[in-house]
C-alpha cells in the first residue's frame, strides 16, 4: 500500500476495537428487547457522498442489531446524517432535531444521534450540547467509523457523547454497507479537499485529499457487478485529484479504464469534477471507455476571471473553454451540466455578464444555480458584499431564463432518437417508469414496473424542457 494511503488508514486494532463494541451492543439489545428488534431512522442531508456515509452508519447500526424504520415516532434510535454546504441546510436539520424534543419525552430511552459536516463545526457541536440537551451522540466526519463505541456509551453508559476533534481526515476500509438500492450503487474513491474555494466549507468539515487504494477500489467495483449493479457513481470531493500524486497508472483516469474492463453490463458515472485537475487524459478516457457514461459536470461557478480569482479557483476562463471545446471534439454528443454561483461578493453585473455568455457557449444540459449564501468561516464571509439580495434575484432569473431556452432547445433535438435508459422507478404519472438517459436527462415512459433496475431502450416521443416522455422500443 502506498505510504500516503497508509498514513490515513485507521488501523486494524482500532477496527477490531469497534467490533467489540458491536457485539457489546448487540448482547445489550438482545437482553432489552426480547420482542422484535429496536429500530433505527437515518436521514441523510446533502450529497452523494453523504449518501454514501450514510450506508455505512446503517451498516454498523444493523451489525449491532438494529432494524429500520420510516419515521423517528417509531424509532429506538434517531440519526441525523448532516450536511454544512449552505447556512439554511444547517437552519433545517435544527429544526428538525427540535422536533424530536417531545417524541424523546415520550420515549425517554430512545438515542437521538447527530453526525457529518455540520457536526464537525466546533460551533454547532457546543450549541447541541448547550440548547439541545436531549439530544445523546454527536460525532464529526473523521470518527464515524467509531458508531458503535459511541452507541455503548450512551446505551451503557448513559453518558452524552461529543466527539468532533479536528483532523486531516482518515481512510476506513472493510466497513459494514447497508446500501439503499439494488442497481445503483456509491462508491467513494477519495475524500476531503486541498482546494479551498473561499465561499466553501468542506475542506474544513472533510479534512485534506486521500484516495483510497486503487485495487481496492476496482475490488469493491468488481464484487458490486457480479452482485447485479447497473450503476456504478464514483466519488469525492474532486475525482481529478485520485491519486494526483501517484504516476498515471494509478491516477483518476486508469482507474475509469481499469472498472470499464471488468466484465458484465453496467454504467460508470462519477461526480464531482473540479476543472482545475481536468486533463485530456480524462477527457480521452471518457471518449474510449465504452462504460463510461457521456456526461460531465464540470461546475465552472462563473464565467469572469477576477471573479474566479476571488473565488479561488485556480483556472481561467479560457482553459475551462478550452476544455470544454476538446471533450465536444472527442464526444459531440456528451452532455455536460455545471454549478454557478449568481452574485458572489462584489461581483458586478457585467461581470455576470461574462457567466451569461459562457453558459450561451457551452450550451449545457442543465444547470445547478445558486445565490451566493455567505458561510461561516470561509473567506468569503467576509468579503464586502454590495449588491442586494433583490437584484441578485434579477440576475439568477436572467440566467435561470437563459438556462431553459437553452435546455429546451437541446431536448427537441432528442425527438424521434432512441436512447438506452437505466429504468430507476416509478413516475408519478400512473403506468408509467421513469429513467435517466447517459446524458442524465430523465425520461419518462409507459411501461412495465418489472423494468426496474434494467437497462431499456426509449424512442423520445414528446421532449419537454426538463423531462422528455418516450416510448419502449
Amino acid at each position: 500500500m502506498d505510504k500516503a494511503i497508509d498514513k490515513f488508514t485507521v488501523p486494524a486494532e482500532e477496527l477490531n476495537k469497534q467490533k467489540e463494541y458491536t457485539e457489546l451492543v448487540s448482547t445489550v439489545l438482545k437482553s432489552r428487547f426480547t420482542e422484535g428488534k429496536p429500530k433505527a431512522f437515518v436521514h441523510t442531508y446533502g450529497c452523494q457522498g453523504n449518501v454514501a456515509d450514510g450506508e455505512k452508519l446503517k451498516g454498523l447500526l444493523y451489525s449491532m442489531g438494529f432494524e429500520f424504520c420510516l419515521s423517528p415516532e417509531h424509532a429506538d434510535l434517531v440519526l441525523y446524517n448532516t450536511c454544512a454546504i449552505r447556512e439554511h441546510a444547517e437552519d433545517r436539520v435544527f429544526g428538525n432535531v427540535g422536533a424530536l424534543k417531545p417524541i424523546k419525552k415520550k420515549n425517554p430511552d430512545m438515542i437521538i444521534a447527530l453526525c457529518g459536516c455540520m457536526t464537525q463545526q466546533q460551533t454547532v457541536a457546543d450549541k447541541l450540547k448547550e440548547s439541545y440537551p436531549f439530544v445523546d451522540i454527536v460525532f464529526g466526519t473523521h470518527v464515524a467509523h467509531r458508531l458503535p463505541e459511541f452507541v455503548y456509551r450512551s446505551l451503557c453508559l448513559g453518558k452524552r457523547v461529543f466527539e468532533t476533534a479536528d483532523s486531516d481526515g482518515n481512510i476506513v476500509e472493510g466497513l459494514p454497507i447497508k446500501r439503499d438500492g439494488t442497481f445503483r450503487a456509491w462508491v467513494p474513491v477519495m475524500y476531503g479537499c486541498n482546494n479551498f474555494c473561499s465561499y466553501c466549507i468542506v475542506p474544513y468539515v472533510r479534512g485534506r485529499e486521500r484516495s483510497r487504494d486503487f485495487d481496492t477500489v476496482v475490488e469493491e467495483v468488481r464484487g458490486l457487478v457480479a452482485d447485479g449493479y447497473k450503476e456504478i457513481n464514483l466519488l469525492g470531493q474532486n475525482v481529478n485529484s485520485y491519486n494526483k500524486n501517484l504516476p498515471e497508472e494509478k491516477q483518476f483516469p486508469a482507474l475509469l479504464r481499469a472498472i470499464n474492463d471488468i466484465d458484465g453490463d453496467f454504467i460508470i458515472r462519477f461526480m464531482t469534477s473540479h476543472p482545475r485537475d481536468c486533463t485530456h487524459e480524462l477527457i480521452e478516457a471518457m471518449a474510449q471507455c465504452k462504460k463510461v457514461a457521456k456526461h460531465l459536470h464540470l461546475p465552472v461557478q462563473s464565467g469572469n476571471d477576477r471573479v474566479l480569482k476571488e473565488m479561488n479557483r485556480h483556472y481561467s476562463r479560457e482553459k475551462y473553454l478550452s476544455l470544454i471545446d476538446y471533450a465536444y471534439e472527442l464526444m459531440p454528443e456528451l452532455s455536460i451540466t455545471s454549478d454557478i454561483i449568481v452574485g458572489f461578493p462584489g461581483e458586478t453585473y457585467e461581470e455576470f455578464c461574462d457567466t451569461l455568455s459562457l453558459v450561451e457557449r457551452v450550451k449545457y444540459t442543465s444547470l445547478f444555480t445558486f445565490i451566493f449564501s455567505p458561510r461561516k468561516g470561509t473567506k468569503a464571509y467576509d468579503m464586502d458584499d454590495p449588491v442586494s439580495r433583490k437584484e441578485k434575484g434579477v440576475w439568477f432569473k436572467e440566467l435561470t431564463d437563459l438556462q431553459e431556452k437553452i435546455a429546451g432547445e437541446r431536448t427537441a433535438r432528442m425527438k424521434g432518437r432512441s436512447y438506452r435508459v437505466l429504468v430507476e422507478e416509478k413516475a408519478k404519472t400512473e403506468g408509467f417508469l421513469s429513467g435517466r438517459t447517459q446524458g442524465n436527462v430523465i425520461i419518462e415512459f409507459e411501461g412495465d414496473e418489472s423494468l426496474i433496475g434494467s437497462f431499456a431502450d426509449v424512442k423520445v416521443t414528446n421532449p419537454r424542457t426538463w423531462i422528455v416522455y418516450g416510448e419502449l422500443v
